[in-house]
């Protein structure tokens, strides 16, 4: 009877610490929290919805102009949610990043905008830009389906789209073999990134941090996504132009955060112990100041000098770039990164402990350590 207490309570033990490695009571109370941000995003997706519904029908769709057979909205109303649900993730995910950067860099003064209300609104907003990148995608999915039963069987339909539309360089075709993989890789990024907040318990709350300083790169890559497929923006005009305008304020909240990051130890000051709790080495983070630096001015240039990338509709049609290796590439430098950052994060955090220990014990600890 005592050895099989002794197993209840060993298994138990597991238990309870299998709960503890992921925080599902936070995950329940934030999406319990995201349920108002969510049904809001439905209704700016409605919304994008009709003014779709109605530039088609008056005839001022830039999409119709480049795709014609899809003038029959009624038909192609997969399309359009995709279309719509595309637009509310990206300004779903515009949103996010502001809260996330007012967070944790400098921010207005005044109780209502508190540290805990910006990172709780970060928090639920994430949430609900995942959710929306994932209906932007599975719409696209059935409006592929859709299309291919004209000429395969519902089988072959079903997993053709799905390969063009859920494997990262599935869609071989046009400007999608860059666009839909770079989307791709944002949406799937997003997810480890986003919920590595709920295995902070497991992973630690400094490794948790390391790696929700690289969910900037999901935006990134959104915006990237957005500037090359969308058929809104296609053409050099006013709305591709104000795409570009509104990336401006994001840069300079950026650059704020990088000046005065909210955390002593991201600062270019931090010395001592402030100096090893960082991610990043000091030279990383002053190539990022000055990369954030660059990009602001480039995309100042843009809009005064109206190069956004865009073409004319007179124009031919242009090849995709970069080449699908480039993205791979890219990919990899950046897992790279990440896990440089986690492995730095790690030993430091060991090297930490083991100071702890030692000064507990009465050990001495080196003077250039401590």
């Amino acid at each position: 009877m005592v050895a099989n207490s002794s197993e209840t309570g060993k298994s138990s033990s597991r238990r309870t610490k299998r709960r503890a490695d992921f925080d599902w009571p936070a995950l329940r109370a934030d999406l319990r929290g995201a349920i108002p941000d969510a049904s809001l995003a439905l209704v700016a997706t409605a919304l994008i919805y009709w003014l779709l519904y109605v530039r088609i029908e008056s005839g001022t769709s830039a999409t119709i102009k480049i795709m014609p057979m899809l003038e029959d909205a009624d038909e192609f109303w997969m399309y359009w949610m995709c279309q719509a649900f595309g637009w509310s993730a990206m300004l779903w995910a515009y949103v996010t990043v502001v809260f996330g950067l007012l967070r944790s860099g400098p921010r207005p003064g005044g109780s209502w905008l508190s540290a805990a209300r910006l990172e709780k609104w970060h928090r639920t907003t994430s949430l609900t830009t995942i959710g929306l990148m994932f209906m932007h995608a599975f719409f696209f999915f059935t409006e592929q389906i859709r299309t291919n039963q004209d000429q395969w069987s519902i089988g072959r339909s079903v997993w053709t789209a799905f390969v063009d539309v859920f494997v990262p360089g599935g869609y071989a075709t046009g400007t999608g073999r860059v666009a839909i993989l770079v989307g791709l890789l944002a949406f799937y990024l997003a997810i480890p990134l986003g919920f590595a907040f709920y295995l902070r318990h497991r992973t630690g709350s400094r490794v948790w941090l390391a790696l929700h300083r690289f969910a900037i790169v999901v935006y990134i890559l959104s915006a990237w996504h957005t500037l090359l497929y969308t058929t809104q923006g296609w053409f050099d005009g006013p709305f591709r132009i104000m795409l570009w305008v509104l990336q401006i304020p994001l840069a300079v909240l950026l650059l704020a955060r990088l000046m005065a990051p909210a955390r002593p130890s991201e600062r270019l000051s931090s010395r001592g112990s402030r100096q090893r709790d960082s991610a990043l080495p000091i030279s990383a983070r002053l190539f990022g100041r000055i990369a954030v630096v660059l990009t602001a001015l480039a995309l100042v240039a843009v809009v005064v000098t109206g190069v956004d990338g865009g073409r004319s509709p007179k124009d031919p049609p242009l090849a995709p770039w970069p080449e699908k290796w480039v993205i791979w590439a890219g990919l990899v430098l950046f897992v790279l990164a990440v896990g440089i950052a986690v492995l730095r994060v790690r030993s430091r955090s060991a090297a930490g402990a083991t100071r702890t220990r030692d000064s507990e014990a009465g050990r001495p600890v080196d003077s250039d350590t401590t």
